[in-house]
């Protein structure tokens, strides 16, 4: 998996405020992730409908509110999340498209979309981490989606994550933690 650029609209963004060196490098982790989470899911299955343009907002944007609440940059917390609501959308951005800010620490939360299950997904995997409840709840979604067997669609996403969760060292030494 190769570091992508941002998409142009989020470049913008986040040269207008400034961002961090650590807070950018991570933000284009996490959207190249979900960019090949997205190119090996429609690879895999076609047929499954996702608003790629949607999870690579999400994914770019997802720690925005660390703009805000800097001390979240090196250390734990959830601050940054309704920080980075407010910011997007005092910049005009809509509900739909500023939750995940939100969704991506919360993402337990109810009627959330497959788009937020990916950024989540794509904010952990990158570094090696693997949550299989998280995972679970993509797999039924795209077994839902696409009447494909709960088992199959299980087997071939394991094979994407650890298809990314292999070189997470060199990301991790990349962003600098």
């Amino acid at each position: 998996m190769k570091i992508i650029e941002l998409p142009k609209e989020v470049e913008t963004l986040l040269k207008r405020f400034n961002v961090p060196i650590r807070l950018y490098k991570h933000l284009k982790i996490v959207n190249s992730t979900a960019s090949y989470i997205i190119e090996e899911l429609k690879l895999e299955w076609p047929i499954l409908s996702l608003n790629e343009k949607e999870i690579l907002f999400g994914a770019s944007t997802h720690d925005i509110g660390k703009l805000v609440i800097t001390d979240e940059l090196y250390k734990k917390g959830k601050e940054h999340e309704s920080e980075g609501f407010k910011l997007l959308k005092s910049l005009g951005y809509k509900d739909d498209i500023a939750r995940f800010t939100i969704t991506h620490g919360n993402w337990r939360g109810d009627n959330l979309e497959i788009e937020d299950f990916i950024v989540c997904l794509s904010d952990k995997v990158w570094k090696g981490k693997r949550d299989i409840e998280l995972e679970e709840c993509i797999v039924n979604k795209i077994s839902e989606m696409t009447k494909i067997d709960f088992w199959d669609v299980s087997t071939k996403l394991e094979l994407i994550l650890e298809k990314i969760v292999i070189e997470s060292d060199k990301r991790i030494a990349w962003q600098g933690i």
